[in-house]
């Protein structure tokens, strides 16, 4: 167990599946108190029941600024702080780009970008009069290489590592640090893989995929070092993904 986030208050945003679920896990194991959001309920009820740390679960769309102020809100009123914002809902698209549904894309990058702008600055000011906390953005290797099937998908994560590294700047001496994970391809529900065994398969055995469970590792670990210290980004591929 990572000792120092024991009792942590810990906000993790697309917490229904994948990436964010894993997060969930790792850090209720740690002892961290939790707020699961996203947009499915019974999801996030079903994860929260598995859980062994204390949860709160809450219906939040990330297009919709009202839920992102109702969940921070919640949130501080149910456990007093909020020591880590975990800002990991987001949307994929990819393919050729003259085929896009702009409507779909709009909402990509106002989930992606707006979301993850919304979610700081509502958590900012707490984490202030705190004189401490932690902001953890799941990003992607598309925010570091440009992956010609997703020039729209990879310019929000090119925005997110921006916005990470010049909101790190801007609060450093605050108590507050603003950190990037930036995964590449991981076999999960994003992806359509859901069966454990075939996940362990392309992940494990073939080196082609990471799982849900190794990027949220790599959250831990991030989260879990000493308050001098601030894993600025961590850029994890699978051993055979050339990007």
């Amino acid at each position: 167990m990572a000792s120092n986030l024991c009792g942590k208050v810990v906000i993790i945003t697309g917490a229904s599946s994948g990436i964010g679920a894993a997060l969930a896990r790792a850090l209720s194991g740690a002892g961290c108190r939790l707020t699961l959001a996203a947009r499915s309920l019974d999801k996030l009820q079903a994860l929260a029941e598995e859980l062994p740390g204390e949860t709160l679960v809450l219906r939040a769309d990330m297009l919709q600024a009202p839920d992102i102020e109702n969940m921070v809100r919640r949130t501080q009123e149910r456990f007093g702080a909020v020591d880590v914002l975990c800002a990991n809902a987001g949307i994929f698209i990819q393919g050729d780009f003259a085929d896009y549904d702009m409507d779909a894309v709009s909402d990509m990058l106002r989930i992606n970008i707006e979301g993850v702008l919304r979610c700081a600055h509502a958590v900012i000011p707490i984490m202030r009069d705190q004189s401490s906390g932690d902001i953890l953005v799941t990003s992607s290797i598309a925010g570091h290489a440009e992956l010609h099937r997703g020039p729209a998908y990879g310019a929000t994560k090119h925005a997110i590592e921006t916005i990470v590294n010049t909101l790190r700047r801007q609060l450093a001496g605050s108590g507050i640090r603003v950190m990037s994970l930036a995964p590449g391809k991981v076999a999960n529900e994003l992806w359509g893989y859901e069966d454990a065994a075939e996940i362990e398969r392309l992940s494990v055995a073939e080196g082609g995929w990471l799982r849900s469970d190794d990027v949220a590792a790599a959250g831990l670990f991030m989260l879990s070092r000493p308050r001098h210290v601030t894993v600025r980004t961590v850029v994890m591929v699978p051993r055979h993904q050339e990007a």
